[in-house]
């Protein structure tokens, strides 16, 4: 079992010890989620593969938060922060701008991108360093910024 499923299980044990049941729900589902990955591959997860899963769970809340902010749901809203905030915890520490900025350079220099042509490449070096820690998103929009000047 890996360190970070060996985590995630801990802490459903101690929630369930404390009686936190809002809580328990999201580890619960966290680790349903990286369950089913693991049944569809039919394998045990690295904790890269696991950071992968939970990172696609804070993005799924993201969407959703903005979704339930439109339409006035922010009961919803604020049940979807909680969940996101509950999942960052157990992701590694997020890079700062600073970082980002610093591994995009390092990235486009690496495989010596000279427009957008490149894109695909100069995204396929950043992704595995900047899974969990960073908004892939933003991370492609400032690579084409960077990419376009």
């Amino acid at each position: 079992m890996s360190d970070l499923k060996a985590r995630l299980t801990e802490e459903m044990k101690a929630c369930m010890k404390a009686g936190d049941k809002k809580r328990l729900s999201v580890i619960r589902s966290m680790l349903a989620a990286i369950k089913q990955v693991e049944v569809d591959r039919q394998k045990q997860l690295t904790d890269e593969e696991i950071i992968a899963v939970l990172d696609k769970q804070v993005k799924q809340r993201r969407d959703s938060i903005a979704q339930y902010t439109s339409a006035g749901r922010d009961e919803l809203a604020a049940q979807e922060r909680y969940e996101m905030e509950v999942i960052q915890a157990f992701l590694p520490q997020p890079l700062s701008e600073s970082e980002i900025a610093e591994l995009i350079d390092a990235a486009i220099a690496e495989v010596g991108a000279s427009g957008m042509q490149d894109m695909g490449r100069v995204m396929g070096v950043l992704k595995p360093k900047m899974q969990g820690r960073a908004d892939m998103a933003e991370v492609s929009k400032q690579v084409r910024a960077k990419l376009m000047s």
